[in-house]
């Protein structure tokens, strides 16, 4: 499958592979992990997709893993689902950067839309740092 990269963290594996497959459906490259500490392994800076990730898991949870995403690429965009959001959770969440907060039981379109505008937002940064790097490139050649 060609689609949008998108890491898709949840330790429920029954919601893990009804989410994946939406996002399948939608048409997205998914890589599915239980925990964040997995997810976080093999994430680089120059990851081209989207982050979503359940809130409430143990070890690591979804705001933990947002600020170590924050800290690798603060423009890769993170999309937080919890089922148990709270008003205060998701302003601060989105005040710190988060792309969108979506509370559980959520529709699978509402999900579908939000990672498709930040697949695009996410697609855009890419390409401008591909020109600004062309531009340095050929200004000291």
């Amino acid at each position: 499958m060609n689609g949008n990269p998108v890491i898709l963290i949840d330790d429920d594996s029954d919601l893990l592979k009804a989410t994946r497959q939406t996002l399948e459906l939608a048409g997205f490259a998914v890589s599915a992990f239980a925990s964040a500490s997995e997810a976080l392994a093999g994430l680089e800076a120059s990851f081209a997709g989207v982050v979503v990730s359940d809130i409430r898991m143990p070890e690591m949870d979804g705001l933990q893993l947002f600020d170590r995403v924050v800290d690798l690429d603060p423009d890769i965009p993170v999309i937080l689902v919890t089922g148990h959001g709270d008003i205060a959770m998701a302003v601060k969440a989105i005040k710190d950067g988060a792309y969108d907060f979506i509370t559980k039981p959520f529709a699978a379109d509402r999900l579908a839309q939000s990672v498709w505008r930040a697949a695009e937002k996410r697609r855009l940064v890419m390409e401008n740092r591909a020109l600004r790097e062309a531009v340095e490139q050929a200004q000291e050649g």
